[in-house]
């Protein structure tokens, strides 16, 4: 029984050891402005300071239709403008998930214009699974003490490497089989 044992625990490791850091494929869902969902007294620009999208994370817009709907731009112009003629798409269901399924920035405003031009918009930087959190430069004073006053995001403490798991799994196992 030890011997069982020992070979389950040394092939955990071995496995875990060749996986290396990797990733597990862990999405974050991202709800817009939280508690006040997508709305015009939401501060956008803080909800969004300090926050790391990766491929595979979700978004959740909550939001009442009489505000709106959302677009989704193709363009950094677009977006700066406000210009919602020619959209990727528009949301108005009220309660919308958008799945971040690929690499670049993403860009979403309120079809309100009058909404959009006061900040209720939202580009999003989707990286990679396997990329590391980009640092954060902050370009004012208020923006760094807002992103420090929000503490830890969830998309970046709620990843668990592969090799963790599986060496915590292996000992599980050794400790069953005794």
């Amino acid at each position: 029984m030890v011997i069982k044992t020992w070979a389950v625990a040394v092939a955990v490791v071995i496995a875990a050891a060749s996986l290396g850091e990797k990733r597990v494929g862990a999405e974050v869902h991202h709800v817009v402005g939280e508690d006040r969902g997508w709305d015009p007294s939401t501060d956008v620009a803080s909800w969004l300071a300090g926050r790391t999208f990766r491929v595979g994370d979700k978004l959740w817009f909550a939001y009442s239709a009489s505000h709106g709907a959302i677009a989704e731009l193709k363009t950094e112009e677009e977006y700066m403008s406000c210009d919602v003629s020619n959209p990727i798409k528009i949301l108005t269901d009220g309660l919308d998930s958008i799945l971040l399924d690929g690499e670049g920035i993403r860009y979403f405003v309120s079809s309100n214009l009058e909404s959009c031009k006061k900040g209720l918009r939202l580009p999003v930087d989707v990286i990679s699974q396997d990329a590391p959190d980009a640092p954060k430069i902050y370009t004012s004073e208020s923006s760094a003490l807002t992103a420090a006053a929000a503490g830890p995001t969830p998309s970046s403490s709620g990843r668990i490497s592969a090799s963790f798991v599986l060496l915590v799994a292996g000992f599980w196992l050794s400790y069953m089989l005794m």
